[in-house]
């Protein structure tokens, strides 16, 4: 499968809340702002957008609101995880049955299965869709890591299980990866914070959280990245990095949320429980960060 459409800078989109339920037209208005701005792709219910809080009809909605906004302008991969199988199956049918270009599947957090269930997990999703399917590896909140091996019986297998969103935070991985899947293997770094180190390995782009609130400035970070031009590249990084810390200051996305909100791109910063407001001190911290950048 030609993951080339991948590449770049995704947003793991925010899910906007309004007195506890979806503002579907705050989220229209987001994609196209996303798109507009230069967005090479989108993300719809990840972590990011509160995927543990959703409730399925949320959940499928958000995906066909996300990739009908979309219109075939930018790929819009559905966040369709679970750490319950038939879950994950279900969610991924009912993903592939909307205008959605691919799934990003998370491993499964809590149970914490072998490297031979997660093969099988992610083998009963690949076979309920034959859209790309893009891994994503993140030890610190599942528990586990989905290994270099299982990635590659995976793509020898199913070819359009093509991909990880990579957030163990190792350069090493990236290299592992590259050298046993080939270059034609996607991989996208988790982590705005190592989007350049994972780059120089062998990524092609990063799924990101930052991107919600500046877009140009990373697309065009990426893009100098992926045209081997590192020395630019960086000079637009070392100006984010205390952005990409402070967004990470406490539970995602409550942070982005808040920044989100001070900027006049959404009515809210509500998240949902057992999400709650920031704290004085730590929102002290970010809008001075913001105030640094102009944000």
């Amino acid at each position: 499968m030609n993951t080339t459409q991948f590449s770049g800078v995704h947003t793991a989109l925010i899910t906007p809340l309004t007195n506890g339920a979806v503002a579907y037209d705050e989220l229209s208005a987001l994609v196209e702002k996303q798109v507009a701005e230069g967005i090479n792709g989108l993300v719809a219910v990840g972590t990011t957008g509160e995927s543990p809080t959703l409730d399925h009809n949320e959940h499928g909605q958000v995906i066909r609101t996300v990739a009908e906004a979309a219109a075939g302008r930018v790929p819009v991969l559905a966040g369709t995880g679970s750490n319950s199988t038939a879950e994950a199956v279900s969610l991924t049918k009912g993903a592939d049955a909307t205008d959605a270009t691919g799934m990003l599947v998370v491993a499964p957090y809590y149970n914490k299965p072998s490297q031979e269930g997660l093969f099988r997990h992610f083998s009963a999703i690949a076979e309920a869709t034959e859209k790309a399917i893009i891994l994503y590896s993140i030890p610190g909140r599942c528990g586990i890591d989905i290994s270099v091996d299982t990635c590659a019986r995976l793509y020898e297998k199913y070819p359009h299980v093509c991909g990880i969103k990579e957030a163990g935070g190792k350069s090493s991985r990236v290299a592992d990866l590259v050298q046993k899947l080939g270059s034609e293997y996607l991989i996208l770094s988790g982590d705005d914070g190592l989007i350049l180190p994972f780059m120089s390995f062998g990524a092609r782009g990063v799924i990101s959280v930052a991107s919600n609130l500046v877009v140009k400035e990373l697309v065009a970070m990426v893009q100098l990245a992926l045209g081997n031009d590192f020395a630019a590249a960086e000079k637009i990084n070392r100006r984010f990095q205390p952005l990409f810390g402070d967004l990470f200051i406490e539970p995602n996305p409550v942070p982005v949320k808040v920044a989100m909100h001070r900027a006049g791109i959404i009515s809210s910063p509500e998240v949902r429980l057992p999400l709650c407001e920031m704290s004085d001190a730590n929102r002290d911290r970010l809008f001075a960060t913001l105030d640094q950048l102009s944000l």
